[in-house]
């Protein structure tokens, strides 16, 4: 082999492991949300509307959660005043008595933990949170953004829901929570109509 041939292979190496790795990286990513749409179980979530157009993203629906998105009600939950804000900390929601229901019935949150909870019953799973700053506790569940073919009825049927005396009609996200605690979104209810991301 001559000392050309040899730079050639070895310049392909440069080339190939750098973007090996990039590649490898790009992958990983939406592989978590994969991980978890294929094996995560799906929960039910009381919403709460807070922005119908958000001019930074397009159109998009900031939603938040009845219980869970809000630490005053976060810290009267069983073990909620040993949680430290600061850190990751696990909601643990319990499934209602009817689960066929549609529109689907909200889980409930019934304890806050610093530490993820083990050996949960099967009517139970632990949803993980962070803190950001103004927003409160977040899930990663906070924006759902409209299809444009789509985003004028939505935005009407929440204007609707709004003037609603509350409990009138279901807002609900339902999601997707792996072993981990990560959720994804996977479908917004508006009354008996269902919107999926």
């Amino acid at each position: 082999m001559n000392n050309s041939q040899q730079k050639n292979k070895i310049s392909w190496g440069y080339f190939l492991l750098p973007l090996t790795v990039q590649l490898l990286i790009i992958l990983a990513i939406p592989s978590q949300s994969l991980y978890t749409y294929a094996f995560g179980k799906t929960v039910t979530i009381q919403t709460i509307p807070v922005d119908p157009y958000d001019l930074l993203r397009g159109y998009s629906q900031t939603l938040r959660y009845d219980i869970i998105s809000n630490w005053n009600q976060l810290k009267k939950l069983p073990g909620g005043q040993d949680v430290n804000e600061t850190e990751t900390f696990y909601v643990t929601l319990q499934a209602p008595e009817f689960l066929d229901k549609q529109p689907p019935i909200p889980w409930t949150a019934i304890a806050v933990s610093n530490e993820k909870p083990d050996n949960l019953p099967d009517n139970q799973i632990a949803i993980a949170g962070n803190t950001e700053g103004y927003r409160g506790a977040v899930y990663g569940l906070e924006t759902y953004y409209m299809p444009e073919n789509q985003r004028q009825k939505i935005n009407q049927e929440i204007r609707d829901l709004q003037r609603q005396p509350n409990g009138k009609i279901p807002f609900v996200v339902e999601v997707k929570i792996d072993s981990r605690g990560k959720a994804i979104p996977v479908s917004l209810w508006i009354g008996d109509r269902q919107y999926q991301f």
